[in-house]
């Protein structure tokens, strides 16, 4: 292990120096809001296509009493659009084991994006290493197999998007849940498993991440709903900031009934 000290930037560039030297494959790790200091090393390794590996912890408002100077908003939208670059948000320790495995295999820079808070182990280890792997899968399924509502969530939003769905059973709305680790290993799937995951079919869907929403009506399109966060964070502890900020099952619970009405009106 290196003592980087406070010097993201030149840490960055540490990494891609020893990955181009090759023999090992190097990683760095900071706060997520720090890949500020560090993006032209980031781009450099997206450019070159280099197996450079990023931790970064603290990865939203959750982080708390640190404050909007710290907490990551535009980040995610923001990496998620550098080219070559393989953003991962797992959702628990499984999740987190089954990208790590994946980085380690895959060509090119990955990030690996971590809360602060802790979060609830929300499956089994085997079924995640394989939908990890394709980079989006279904976490719970609709009760009947044909969902009238899809939650889509990253990171620490799946156990939300879990909560949420319990909540909607007891309404008479089936929701599927759907974790997305990464953006980029999904979108190299074969059209036919997207579409089991996200059928098109189903146009009623919720995205729900503690970040911009930029680029999420991808995948919720246009009768979709959108659970983020467009604004900058507040000083104050992670869960008082996500409930105040709307992260909450009932307002998920509000927006995937409004979502499923207007579907259903569609016909």
């Amino acid at each position: 292990n290196l003592h980087f000290g406070v010097r993201e930037h030149a840490m960055g560039a540490i990494v891609n120096g020893m990955s181009l030297h090759g023999g090992v494959i190097p990683f760095g790790a900071t706060f997520f809001i720090f890949t500020d200091y560090m993006r032209p090393a980031i781009r450099l390794a997206a450019l070159m296509n280099i197996q450079s590996m990023f931790v970064l912890t603290h990865d939203s408002i959750g982080l708390g009493e640190d404050g909007p100077t710290h907490q990551p908003v535009e980040h995610l939208a923001s990496l998620r659009a550098m080219p070559n670059l393989t953003v991962f948000r797992p959702a628990d320790a499984n999740e987190t084991t089954a990208a790590w495995r994946l980085m380690i295999k895959r060509r090119g820079p990955s990030l690996l994006v971590l809360t602060r808070q802790n979060l609830p182990i929300i499956d089994d280890a085997p079924r995640v290493q394989v939908g990890v792997e394709r980079g989006a899968y279904i976490v719970e399924e609709a009760a009947s197999g044909k969902p009238d509502v899809i939650l889509i969530a990253t990171g620490s939003e799946v156990a939300l998007a879990l909560r949420s769905r319990e909540l909607l059973t007891n309404q008479g709305l089936d929701a599927r849940v759907v974790s997305m680790p990464s953006w980029e290993v999904f979108e190299e799937q074969p059209q036919e498993y997207k579409n089991q995951v996200l059928p098109s079919a189903i146009a009623a869907r919720v995205s729900i991440e503690a970040g911009s929403t930029l680029g999420w009506e991808r995948y919720v399109g246009e009768g979709g709903g959108m659970i983020g966060l467009d604004h900058f964070g507040a000083s104050a502890p992670g869960g008082v900031l996500f409930e105040r900020f709307g992260f909450t099952p009932d307002r998920v619970v509000e927006r995937a009934q409004a979502v499923a009405k207007q579907a259903q009106e569609r016909g």
